[in-house]
């Protein structure tokens, strides 16, 4: 019986926000959940994110952005996959997401939003039910 590879999601503090408290506890939620996770530490900056993407090939990036950067950030991001040519990974955002930045997140092909408080298994089964591979 060949063996089921663990969904491998990359967890990110793209910019300059310190504050990686949530980040931290999602990838511990996201491990506990049976997936294998990556967390690339604070201020990355999208080439960074992207390299690391290249690398681990995961099936999931979750960016973590409470800096309120997010609708430079995340286009940034888009772009840099975009030209990589890598469109079968599932992108979400946490943080701080204004209801009216969400429709032009997700025309960039982010999909999922999580701001404060939202409940882990919540996140955990939208990583599980919305892979791209």
């Amino acid at each position: 019986m060949e063996k089921k590879r663990k969904i491998k999601v990359l967890v990110c503090k793209p910019g300059l926000d310190g504050h990686d408290r949530g980040a931290k506890v999602i990838a511990r939620a996201l491990r506990d959940a049976g997936m294998e996770v990556i967390y690339t530490g604070l201020h990355q900056t999208p080439d960074d994110i992207v390299n690391t993407i290249i690398q681990e090939d995961p099936d999931a990036i979750l960016l973590s952005i409470l800096s309120g950067a997010h609708n430079a950030l995340c286009p940034a991001i888009m772009e840099k996959l975009k030209a990589k040519k890598i469109n079968d990974v599932l992108v979400s955002v946490g943080g701080i997401i204004p209801e009216e930045d969400k429709k032009f997140l997700k025309e960039l092909g982010l999909d999922g939003f999580y701001g404060p408080g939202t409940e882990l298994k919540t996140i955990v089964e939208f990583v599980k039910n919305n892979l791209k591979r």
